[in-house]
């Protein structure tokens, strides 16, 4: 985790609140040392920027983490429907992929 950049994307976030990238980007910043954090800022993301594709691939997968079961299924599903909705083929099967994974997962 690297403080100088998360204080320079909390900063961008105060100048451009309306840019969902800064958001992610703080989000991925915590993820792998802080993922309590990182929730935070993928939800924030999910409430306000729910058309940010990148979002539900990272947040289903920490959902998982969690043994959120249901709701993992949900941004999956909603993921998805993004992509497809977006014509985003490589996010579409990344997605398909994760949510294929997490399925068998729960199959064990």
């Amino acid at each position: 985790m690297n403080t100088i950049r998360i204080e320079q994307l909390k900063q961008f976030i105060e100048e451009e609140p309306d840019e969902p990238f800064n958001v992610y980007a703080l989000a991925m910043e915590y993820l792998s040392s802080r993922p309590e954090e990182a929730r935070v800022y993928f939800d924030q993301l999910l409430a306000k920027h729910p058309d940010y594709l990148p979002t539900y691939y990272h947040a289903a997968a920490l959902y998982a983490e969690r043994a959120e079961r249901e709701y993992t299924a949900e941004l999956y599903e909603k993921g998805i429907a993004l992509a497809q909705k977006q014509q985003n083929q490589k996010a579409l099967q990344e997605l398909k992929r994760a949510q294929q994974a997490f399925e068998e997962d729960d199959d064990d």
